[in-house]
């Protein structure tokens, strides 16, 4: 049966080990056919500096010995599809917060809240019909009450929007908060 979870929490919840060991679970369900199914873990931040590298390598580290192969997609997400064996694979994305980022912001002039989101919606579509199992990291980023500036809100509005829309494509969604999992659908 395949299978699309959303896992979604704010920063240092916990959700990024809750993904690997919930990807990794899933990928030992044995399909129909058998075989083993290939982890993939699709990567799509963008290193700027030290600290990023250094949260790469954290997270990189969390994954060591679970057998994920490892694809950088930072935009364009469907590109990682030609990079994957075919047959059963469970892809873990992490994560929706980046990719928002980086498709919003990639060209000179930023792409419209709704042009961003109809192609992170769309992509994500076409990955879940691709894959057995697709587990999908977010970011809770609403929470604060601060108004910031135009480009910044419309970030914002589409992440709010996108999270909406995949907690409707996904057969399951799960909040981590402190690092305890809480279902949600």
């Amino acid at each position: 049966m395949r299978m699309m979870i959303l896992i979604i929490g704010g920063s240092g919840s916990g959700k990024s080990s809750y993904a690997e060991k919930t990807a990794v679970s899933i990928a030992q369900m044995k399909t129909s056919h058998k075989e083993d199914m290939t982890k993939y873990y699709l990567a799509t931040m963008k290193v700027y500096d030290e600290d990023g590298h250094r949260k790469i390598e954290r997270h990189r580290q969390f994954r060591s010995g679970k057998g994920f192969l490892t694809i950088e997609q930072p935009t364009e997400i469907l590109r990682a599809l030609e990079n994957m064996e075919v047959g059963s694979r469970t892809v873990l994305l992490e994560c929706i917060s980046n990719l928002t980022a980086n498709e919003m912001f990639a060209e000179a002039e930023a792409k419209t809240e709704m042009q961003v989101t109809e192609k992170v919606i769309k992509d994500i579509e076409i990955l879940k019909e691709k894959t057995t199992h697709l587990v999908v990291v977010s970011n809770n980023i609403f929470e604060e009450a601060i108004t910031y500036d135009e480009s910044t809100m419309e970030y914002i509005n589409a992440m709010g929007k996108i999270n909406r829309k995949l907690a409707a494509l996904a057969d399951k969604v799960v909040e981590v908060v402190v690092g305890i999992p809480i279902d949600i659908k």
